[in-house]
């Protein structure tokens, strides 16, 4: 399977490369006030109403960089009601992609209470790889508000 690579601090993460719909520059975001932490905004693409996630803001608390590389990866997300709807994360230096088989990761043998999302690793020449599993990435509330927050903001 094809992956996209990415960062968290000095850490690398991969999103699995079909469950992504497509990976843009960074646009100015519409802030949403009071929503939960790790949720960066809302933007328009193509009209529709996209919430964003900021993967580092959820798993440091601090908030991505602005950098060339950092991107806005749009991913289908399945929701509640069984819709599935884009969601954007943000993801610092996603500019290049791995192929690993899926068994090729392995549990990494400790548990993120905090963070279910983070799934298990693979080992590759430049160290450790960490799979971030999307359909955990949100919890019930921010999942069951999200995009009713999105299209009230825009």
């Amino acid at each position: 399977m094809v992956y996209l690579l990415f960062q968290i601090g000095t850490d690398r993460y991969a999103l699995e490369a079909a469950a992504i719909s497509a990976v843009e520059p960074l646009v100015r975001l519409k802030r949403i006030p009071h929503s939960a932490p790790g949720v960066a905004g809302v933007f328009n693409y193509h009209g529709q109403a996209v919430p964003v996630v900021d993967l580092s803001a959820m798993a440091l608390g601090q908030p991505a960089s602005e950098n060339l590389s950092t991107r806005l990866v749009l991913v289908h997300y399945g929701c509640p009601d069984g819709q599935e709807r884009l969601l954007g994360l943000l993801a610092e230096k996603a500019t290049e992609t791995a192929r690993y088989a899926d068994g090729d990761f392995q549990d990494p043998g400790v548990a993120a209470e905090g963070a279910p999302y983070l799934g298990p690793v693979v080992h590759d020449a430049r160290g450790i790889v960490q799979r971030v599993e999307i359909a955990r990435l949100l919890t019930q509330e921010v999942r069951n508000s999200l995009w009713q927050q999105a299209v009230e903001a825009l």
